[in-house]
C-alpha cells in the first residue's frame, strides 16, 4: 500500500512537470531519477530520437545506482564505439540490440520503443542480472513512466515545429511587407482620368502584380500628368513565396524595359527574352497585360501575354468590349511574338484590368464568380455616377458576398480601374 502511495506521488509530480514542460534534458534527467528510485536493481538506457528522427546523442541517458557504475562506464564506452547511421531506422535498432546482447552477455536485456502518435520517438533498454524476475516492460509503473516520456518528447517536437513555423511566418511576413512596398502605394495623378487599384493576396505573399510608370523620368510632376503612362497587370502561376519572388524579379526587368519607350508589343517581346531562362528554371510562367496611355490624344496602346483581357466600358454605346491582342504567356516560348492593339477612348469610358483570381473565385457550392458575372456587375456600376474607387470597392464587396463568410480567396485578386472624366 505504501509503495502505491509513493508511486502516486511520483506520478503526480511527473504529470505536473509535463504540464509545465520547458526543458527536455531536465525531463530526461528526472525520469532517470525515477527509474533509479523504483527499479534500483536494473540499469536503464534511454536513447531518444531528435526532431529529425536521428539518434539524439546529447540526450542519451543511463539510469543506474552507484553499485552499477562499472557497467554504466562500459555502456558509455560501447555507445561511443558503436556507429549509428545518421537516420536511425528500425532495422538498425535490431542490429544495435543484438550488439548490446553480445557485448553484455551476463545481463538479460529488454527493449521498449518510445511511441507517440504511432511514431517511434526513441528506445529504452533494461539490463537485468536476475533472469527469474518478471519482465520490467510488463510493469504498469514502468509503462506509465515510459508513456510520460513519450508525451514529453512529443511536446518537445511540437514546440520545435511551432518555432519553425513561426520563423517561416516571420520570413513570409517580411517578404509580404517588402512586396507590398513594391506595389504602388498610391495612384498617380494623370490628366483627364480617375484611377484606382488594389491587390488582395490569397496568401501573405502573392504572385499578382500591377504598376503605373511614367515613360519620361527627368521631368516635373506637373509635366508627368500629361505624359504617356504605362499601365501593367500580371499574374505569376501559383502563389506564395516562389510566385512573389518571380513577380519581384519581373517588376525590375519591366521597369528597366519601359524606359526604352518601345511600343507594347516590343516591350513584351524583350521582357520574354530577358526572363525566359529564370522562368524556365522555376517551371513557372507569367501572364501579363501591358498598355500605355497618352492623355493628350486619349489613345491606349496595348499588348497581351495571354492575360485576362481588360474590360472596356464604351459610354457612347453603353456596352462592354474586351481589349485583347494575340500573344504567348511569358516564359514558355523564346521566340514568341506579340501584337499591338490601339484604341481611342472617349469621355466617361472606363477600363477594368483584373487577374484571374477575381473570376476564378468560388463559393461554397463550387460555383465560379466568372467573367460573365463580372461584366454584368461592371455594366450596372458604369451606368451610375460612381468614381473609380467606388466601383472598385463595390466589385470587391460583390466578390466577398459571393464567396460567403469565413471563406478566403483561393488565388490573388487584383484590379485596376481608370475612367475618363
Amino acid at each position: 500500500m505504501q509503495n502505491k502511495y509513493k508511486f502516486a506521488e511520483i506520478a503526480s509530480s511527473l504529470a505536473y512537470y509535463l504540464k509545465s514542460f520547458s526543458n527536455i534534458n531536465k525531463l530526461l534527467d528526472y525520469i532517470c531519477l525515477i527509474f533509479k528510485h523504483i527499479f534500483s536493481e536494473n540499469i536503464i538506457l534511454i536513447i531518444p530520437l531528435n526532431y529529425e528522427g536521428e539518434i539524439w546523442r546529447d540526450n542519451i541517458k543511463i539510469s543506474a545506482n552507484d553499485e552499477y557504475s562499472k557497467i554504466q562506464d562500459e555502456i558509455t564506452s560501447f555507445l561511443n564505439q558503436f556507429h549509428f547511421s545518421k537516420n536511425f531506422k528500425i532495422k538498425q535498432s535490431l542490429t544495435f540490440e543484438n550488439a548490446l546482447k553480445n557485448y553484455f552477455k551476463e545481463y538479460h536485456l529488454e527493449t521498449k520503443k518510445i511511441l507517440s502518435r504511432g511514431k517511434c520517438r526513441g528506445f529504452i533498454y533494461i539490463f537485468s542480472k536476475d533472469i527469474s524476475r518478471n519482465l520490467i516492460t510488463e510493469n504498469n509503473n514502468f509503462n506509465f513512466i515510459a508513456n510520460c516520456l513519450a508525451v514529453g518528447l512529443e511536446n518537445h517536437y511540437l514546440i520545435k515545429i511551432k518555432k519553425k513555423h513561426e520563423n517561416v511566418d516571420r520570413e513570409i511576413s517580411t517578404g509580404a511587407e517588402i512586396q507590398s512596398q513594391l506595389l504602388p502605394d498610391y495612384c498617380p495623378i494623370i490628366h483627364g482620368i480617375d484611377l484606382a487599384a488594389h491587390c488582395r493576396p490569397a496568401l501573405q505573399l502573392g504572385g499578382d502584380y500591377y504598376d503605373f510608370m511614367c515613360l519620361k523620368t527627368n521631368i516635373s510632376e506637373k509635366r508627368k500628368e500629361k505624359s504617356r503612362w504605362a499601365f501593367v497587370i500580371g499574374d505569376v502561376m501559383g502563389k506564395g513565396i516562389p510566385a512573389g519572388l518571380l513577380m519581384t524579379m519581373l517588376r525590375g526587368m519591366l521597369r528597366a524595359e519601359v524606359l526604352t519607350g518601345l511600343p507594347p508589343d516590343r516591350i513584351l517581346h524583350d521582357l520574354n527574352q530577358l526572363a525566359i531562362n529564370d522562368l524556365d528554371q522555376s517551371h513557372r510562367f507569367v501572364t501579363l497585360f501591358y498598355s500605355d496611355y497618352d492623355p493628350r490624344t486619349r489613345k491606349l496602346r496595348f499588348a497581351n501575354a495571354a492575360h485576362n483581357p481588360p474590360l472596356l466600358w464604351k459610354s457612347s454605346d453603353q456596352k462592354i468590349l474586351k481589349l485583347d491582342a494575340e500573344g504567348f504567356v511569358l516564359g514558355l516560348q523564346k521566340d514568341a511574338e506579340y501584337h499591338c492593339g490601339e484604341i481611342k477612348l472617349s469621355e466617361n469610358d472606363l477600363v477594368l484590368y483584373y487577374t484571374d483570381g477575381v473570376i476564378d473565385t468560388s463559393n461554397s457550392l463550387g460555383q465560379r464568380f466568372d467573367e460573365e458575372r463580372l461584366i454584368e456587375i461592371l455594366t450596372k456600376l458604369c451606368k451610375q455616377s460612381y468614381t473609380s474607387q467606388e466601383i472598385l470597392n463595390r466589385i470587391f464587396k460583390k466578390l466577398d458576398d459571393f464567396t460567403g463568410q469565413n471563406r478566403h480567396l483561393e488565388d490573388d485578386a487584383s484590379m485596376i480601374i481608370f475612367q475618363l472624366r
